[in-house]
């Protein structure tokens, strides 16, 4: 028996690999850019590197490449995401546009609840105020 016989495949690889990260990332994103509470979050004009960078860290936590840490180091995500005005509203916006990029990725329902219970359990964990957002 080969290596790929006997080892099992990992969820980056059964949902189609850097193709389909790439594409929940572009939609996401395209969501994000008319958010207005979001958007203000990402201080590049460019929303390129944010984009390299959730694509990296998603592929390497679902069992893909290990760039993301080798550029970045350990993703620390609490710590990355603290200098930001998390509050409830912002994590439900976040999941909203996550939402609809899972969606137009048509998973099978078992990779697809996976991959969604994993995005919402991460979005609730990054709540750090209750504080409203300015503006609001």
């Amino acid at each position: 028996m080969s290596d790929a016989q006997t080892s099992p495949r990992s969820f980056y690889d059964e949902v189609g690999g850097h193709d389909t990260f790439v594409r929940l990332v572009d939609v996401f994103y395209r969501e994000v850019a008319a958010d207005d509470v979001l958007r203000p979050m990402y201080p590049e004009e460019d929303l390129g590197p944010a984009k390299e960078r959730l694509t990296l860290f998603l592929e390497q936590y679902w069992g893909g490449p290990t760039t993301y840490s080798q550029n970045r180091g350990h993703p620390r995500l609490r710590m990355r995401h603290a200098p930001f005005h998390v509050n409830p509203d912002a994590r439900d916006r976040w999941l909203r546009h996550m939402r609809t990029a899972v969606d137009e990725l048509h998973l099978p329902p078992l990779h697809e609840e996976t991959l969604w219970d994993y995005l919402h359990r991460a979005a609730f964990a990054m709540v750090n105020t209750f504080e409203p957002t300015k503006g609001s």
